[in-house]
């Protein structure tokens, strides 16, 4: 029996075929995404070097730019897409930024030792990670939620994220940051992404547990719970095909929010703006009001 059955004995799950297009090219989508930064720039993270999760579109690719043109150095990481990575590094390079572009399933443990690693390599320090990739299927019944898609969810939303702390721990000094996206589908719940709003119940609860375990060595922990946002994400096999062209419509905003509306929620807490914050989660989601 492979390891793709066994999810009992697999330390690993590859990428499952049931959306196959996902993560998706931003390049491809119709109707693009809005990453653009809004202001200009105050050096908030001059002399800084963050690690970008999910960086090659959509909130991480905003968010990799808008730290470019705050003054860090970027590490993009992303899975597959190639082309969408390249096209953030030539626009992290546009604000006069240094960037590399890293690809790989973070999921696997090896993958985060050598995305820290080579970051060290070519910037010499690592002073925020950015955990912001992730992945999601939709089901209508609970019964549909193979094991392999359960244990895929997991691996690449959360358990990459303990890979990533792992891996930067002993380069984070006190100053670091660290700061993880969780979703409002922690808090009102979503019932055709059962797994995946499970893991964003996770995300939030290590963010908290993690801001306390760090407190002492003067690193910071938060997180940015995002409601419907538009990336490639959705309309490559995130969301039901007939659910697209209503995506948002029932935030109070009546609308969906774009990247560039989230991204300075992670330069907020990423900067020494939030000096005084830690174990919080903000909420760019439409005007939802949310406990916690």
């Amino acid at each position: 029996m492979s390891d793709l059955t066994r999810t009992d004995t697999a330390t690993f799950i590859e990428p499952i075929s049931e959306e196959p297009r996902m993560p998706g090219h931003e390049g491809e989508m119709e109707r693009k995404p809005e990453w653009q930064p809004r202001y200009p720039g105050s050096n908030r993270m001059k002399g800084k070097v963050a690690i970008v999760t999910g960086a090659d579109s959509g909130i991480g690719r905003a968010t990799a730019v808008l730290f470019a043109r705050e003054g860090a150095k970027v590490a993009i990481a992303y899975l597959s897409e190639d082309d969408d990575a390249a096209k953030t590094k030539e626009l992290c390079e546009a604000e006069g930024a240094e960037a590399f572009t890293f690809a790989g399933d973070l999921g696997d443990k090896a993958v985060a030792d050598d995305l820290v690693a080579k970051t060290i390599d070519r910037f010499g320090q690592v002073d925020c990670l950015i955990q912001i990739a992730g992945e999601q299927h939709p089901d209508k019944d609970v019964t549909d939620i193979t094991p392999e898609q359960l244990q895929r969810t997991f691996q690449s939303n959360i358990y990459s994220m303990f890979y990533m702390v792992q891996a930067a721990r002993p380069h984070l000094k006190r100053g670091s940051t660290i700061v993880n996206c969780t979703s409002i589908t922690m808090y009102e719940g979503q019932p055709i992404l059962l797994d995946y709003s499970s893991t964003k119940g996770a995300i939030t609860a290590f963010t908290r547990s993690l801001s306390q375990n760090l407190m002492d060595d003067g690193i910071r922990v938060n997180g940015v719970a995002p409601g419907p946002i538009w990336t490639p994400l959705n309309p490559f096999g995130g969301q039901p095909k007939d659910k697209i062209d209503d995506f948002g419509k029932g935030s109070p905003m009546g609308r969906p929010g774009q990247p560039n509306e989230v991204a300075p929620s992670f330069l907020f807490l990423a900067c020494d703006d939030s000096s005084y914050m830690s174990g919080q989660v903000l909420h760019p989601n439409g005007g939802s009001v949310v406990g916690g």
